[in-house]
């Protein structure tokens, strides 16, 4: 696994990347901006199943919200790779990186099992109210994505 982390960190690109004066803040701004639409969009989603804003359908905002959390996460994904690609060995080992890596999958599966499971009822939602599992998945996503963001700036210092 080192040979792998050392040879993805002494590619051209990892070390174009480096050597650039503009280049590796722009990755850093790219992923800055897909983590506000992720988890911004994320955050009103969760607010609305925790009682806020009432007024507005659950599906309705789902609807409406979910398209800008993946054009979050095409941001992500590749500025994110690209930035882990510049200092692979040091971030492999860092323990923050690995919290970081566990949130996120946790905070995916929240997500799944939000959609596969307790969305398709969802419509249902406004005579009944939203259900206690709705909001638990709410306050994990909360939780979860507050603590990758901390991750995320401890990992700068």
């Amino acid at each position: 696994m080192a040979e792998l982390l050392q040879a993805l960190e002494d590619s051209a690109l990892a070390s174009a990347i480096r050597a650039s004066s503009w280049l590796y803040p722009f990755l850093e701004i790219v992923h800055i901006l897909g983590i506000v639409l992720l988890v911004g969009t994320a955050f009103l989603f969760d607010l609305r199943l925790l009682g806020f804003s009432q007024n507005l359908p659950v599906p309705d905002l789902a609807r409406h919200l979910l398209p800008w959390s993946r054009r979050g996460l095409y941001l992500i994904v590749p500025s994110g790779l690209l930035l882990f690609s510049t200092n692979a060995m040091a971030l492999a080992g860092d323990p923050v990186f690995h919290i970081k890596l566990i949130l996120l999958l946790i905070g995916g599966l929240n997500a799944g099992f939000f959609h596969r499971f307790l969305a398709p009822s969802s419509t249902d939602w406004e005579q009944s109210g939203v259900p206690m599992a709705a909001r638990a998945v709410a306050v994990c996503s909360l939780v979860v994505w507050v603590v990758v963001i901390a991750c995320g700036r401890l990992l700068a210092y």
